[in-house]
């Protein structure tokens, strides 16, 4: 994990999730968005007790295997890192908290988170929301198969008040913090770690839908299946 010095008024973005397991889809959007962007490094951060994720939505792997797996899946790209944070915080995982603490360690440069626009709009839900636009810039991924829109499709109700979106719904920005959110349409690539899951239970292939030393540890553990 970088040291809050080496972050210090850097370009950086944020792409949390459970990673379970990390695929292919993570790492192209990671991508597209960092170029996109023109940023410095993009941190993978693993959450330890997600919030938003029910039961309902399958077995969750031990936070040490998923780390591994982003671990190994990133290895190979100098522009990736992954940071253990919400795996070392006690508790939930909320990105309030996770926003907050990268924040101090890139100032006076805030980063960026990058969401999808499906959580992008359930985030009046999450802890905070308003005070989460004022944390960091956010960049909404639209990915396929997502129907074309704008900012403005997906922007949760309660926020509204606190963006003012520029004309054609690309881009946005806080009135308060100046923070700005901008639509980044991807062409990644349409996998979802529920699918995977689904053929290792099923006992399916996932070769080329996970980075190959990713996959051979994924079915040796026989977590999901």
């Amino acid at each position: 994990m970088s040291t809050r010095g080496s972050r210090a008024g850097r370009r950086i973005g944020i792409y949390g999730g459970t990673f379970n397991p990390i695929h292919l889809g993570h790492l192209r959007a990671a991508e597209e968005v960092a170029e996109r962007l023109a940023l410095e490094r993009v941190l993978f951060v693993p959450s330890a007790v997600p919030p938003h994720k029910p039961d309902a939505a399958g077995p969750l792997a031990p936070a040490e295997s998923r780390l591994a797996w982003v671990r190994a899946a990133i290895a190979d790209n100098p522009r990736f890192e992954v940071d253990e944070l919400e795996l070392t915080r006690a508790g939930a995982s909320y990105t309030l908290d996770t926003l907050a603490e990268i924040a101090r360690q890139t100032a006076p440069e805030l980063p960026t988170f990058v969401i999808g626009q499906d959580a992008f709009a359930e985030l009046g839900s999450w802890k905070e929301p308003r005070r989460l636009l004022e944390l960091a810039h956010f960049a909404v991924m639209s990915r396929p198969p997502a129907v074309a829109g704008s900012l403005e499709d997906w922007l949760p109700a309660l926020l509204r008040e606190d963006v003012e979106l520029l004309p054609g719904g690309q881009r946005g920005r806080h009135r308060k913090a100046g923070t700005e959110l901008r639509l980044v349409e991807i062409a990644a690539l349409d996998i979802s770690a529920s699918e995977i899951r689904s053929r290792l239970r099923e006992g399916r292939s996932v070769r080329y839908l996970l980075p190959e030393a990713v996959r051979e540890s994924v079915e040796r553990s026989g977590i999901y299946a």
